[in-house]
């Protein structure tokens, strides 16, 4: 009888030592709404895949209010495992010395097949050391486009399937939209801080700083008040005047979406990734894809990420790495990405992902999807144009916002409006050097 029983509770223990055995880590992320959703699918799906391990995820709110948790969290010893963090936090992570694991590190100490060379350049440039060493593992990587409304266009007189090239064609077709009544405004925008002047500069092979736009080392200076800068924001600023553009707000432009989605303004610049929603919001007329306008004296160069990566915090217990470690791999994979980028609009992070995505017919079944790729493969990057890495770029990104809305406002000229974003944004730079040197 007690042989019997011990079997029994032999067989009982090894039936439950799964469960008992499995390592669970946490991962704070950004993504609210539809792209939430999908996240946690992903998760889920991963969660099903083995009994190892489990991920769960945790929304912490907007990117910036994620990020300021992390470190909060870290300092109080209750950091988790990963942490979703955007792309102008990079500089501000790089410089976290003894938070953060490195991917390429972690990777290496849990022996995980990994390959820096399988995701796409423009992706991983931006998140590696001065060595090439991957710090964090790209995860959603975005860059803005332009999306317009096929039907306003029509209504107006012009070709539903020719969206405008440069902005002087913007200004025509916002024009003769209007004058049509086919809609309100012609265009509005999100993100003013990413899309009208990080990757405005990028586009049009302009620095956005010194030291290679900050790649080069902590002494970098914003240079964003160039001639070419403030042409533009002397156009922005006309333009809303006469009501061809409509501002869509600080920080993200929350305002921008719904002035398209109501056909209010018939052309909006914004993340790839915002593709998910504008299918799902504009159920009223049809959706046309170009790539963001350049002026006409200036040839196009290629735009920068946005988006976020997956940094690795340091102390977790070991057993936690190896979790992070697989599901890294997992995460990569070429059926996962192609699965991510093709429901968000997000880049296909790898060469496979992007291959798979092409082999499934997905672009031929969706013109205008590959529109963000093109772009950002249209040139090589110069270093003007393979993105930004400064200290404090959180708060200089308010700075930005301010700087816009005081010309918006007729208080300053485009000129001193952007002398004045560089020198404030520079006292932030330096003071970030003199706290990490």
């Amino acid at each position: 009888m007690f042989r019997t029983l011990s079997l029994s509770a032999l067989a009982l223990g090894a039936a439950m030592s799964p469960a008992l055995a499995q390592t669970e880590i946490q991962w704070w992320h950004a993504m609210g709404g539809e792209l939430g959703q999908k996240l946690e699918a992903i998760v889920a799906d991963y969660n099903a895949t083995q009994t190892d391990y489990k991920v769960v995820p945790s929304f912490k709110g907007t990117y910036a209010e994620t990020m300021t948790a992390a470190i909060a969290a870290f300092r109080a010893k209750e950091q988790p495992a990963i942490v979703q963090v955007f792309e102008v936090g990079t500089g501000t992570m790089m410089a976290a010395k003894g938070a953060v694991y490195p991917v390429y590190q972690l990777m290496a100490d849990m022996a995980e097949p990994f390959d820096p060379s399988a995701f796409l350049p423009a992706v991983v440039g931006y998140y590696t050391d001065t060595a090439g060493n991957m710090l964090s593992m790209p995860f959603n990587s975005s860059t803005p486009i332009l999306y317009y409304n096929k039907d306003v266009f029509e209504k107006a007189g012009l070709d539903r399937n020719t969206p405008p090239k440069t902005w002087e064609e913007v200004e025509a077709f916002s024009r003769q939209i209007m004058a049509s009544g086919a809609a309100k405004c012609g265009f509005t925008t999100g993100w003013i801080s990413w899309v009208q002047l990080e990757n405005f500069s990028a586009w049009h092979n302009q620095p956005i700083g010194t030291l290679e736009n900050g790649f080069g080392g902590l002494e970098t200076e914003l240079t964003v008040n160039g001639p070419v800068q403030v042409r533009h924001w002397e156009n922005l600023a006309r333009w809303q005047k006469e009501g061809l553009f409509q501002y869509g707000g600080p920080v993200g432009g929350n305002d921008a979406p719904p002035k398209f989605y109501t056909q209010e303004c018939a052309i909006y610049m914004n993340s790839s990734a915002s593709r998910a929603g504008v299918i799902a919001n504009a159920k009223d007329f049809e959706v046309g894809y170009g790539m963001l306008p350049h002026y006409a004296d200036i040839a196009p160069q290629n735009s920068i990420i946005g988006g976020a990566t997956l940094w690795v915090l340091q102390g977790r217990p070991e057993a936690e790495y190896k979790a992070v470690a697989d599901f890294f791999t997992y995460l990569s994979s070429a059926e996962v990405q192609a699965k991510w980028h093709q429901e968000t609009g997000y880049l296909p992070i790898t060469q496979a992902a992007w291959d798979l995505s092409k082999s499934q017919g997905y672009y031929d079944a969706n013109p205008g999807a590959d529109v963000s790729i093109r772009q950002m493969t249209l040139n090589a990057p110069t270093a003007n144009s393979k993105g930004l890495r400064f200290g404090s770029y959180v708060q200089i990104r308010g700075i930005i916002d301010e700087e816009f809305q005081a010309l918006l406002a007729g208080q300053k000229d485009a000129q001193t409006a952007l002398n004045d974003l560089v020198a404030r944004g520079n006292v932030l730079i330096r003071e970030f050097e003199a706290a990490n040197k």
